[in-house]
């Protein structure tokens, strides 16, 4: 079974949500996410630019497969975790915590309402293992 933090959000693709205390939002995969892919061997990091909910940002990229990175609401990027570039297990080792992929500064923080909560979430994972 996959963990799941409590205090985050997510999204259905994958992608874990943190606000940080200054207003932005940190975002990287989820153990689930990484777990599925096996070991991570590159991370195509998004440019800093402004991006609608939705839009298709980077790419992680394992030994299976490469899989799509989405910004879970609307803002501008405003960090990259350039870490990953020469250690992108990172993501595999830490998901939560050393693994994040990028920073945004949101439009709308109202939006982050709309994202999944940790029980959602562990709700959609569950029924993906059975």
């Amino acid at each position: 079974m996959s963990y799941v933090l409590d205090n985050l959000k997510y999204t259905e693709s994958h992608e874990w949500i943190e606000k940080l205390d200054n207003g932005n939002v940190r975002i990287g995969i989820t153990e689930h996410a990484q777990s599925a892919l096996g070991d991570i061997v590159f991370v195509e990091l998004p440019e800093e630019d402004s991006y609608a909910t939705g839009d298709e940002c980077g790419v992680v990229e394992s030994v299976k497969t490469a899989s799509d990175i989405y910004t879970p609401i609307a803002g501008t990027i405003v960090a990259v975790n350039d870490a990953l570039e020469d250690a992108p297990e990172l993501i595999n080792e830490s998901p939560y915590d050393d693994g994040w992929i990028f920073e945004m500064e949101v439009d709308n923080a109202d939006d982050l309402d709309d994202l999944l909560t940790a029980e959602e979430y562990r709700n959609s994972i569950t029924e993906d293992e059975d």
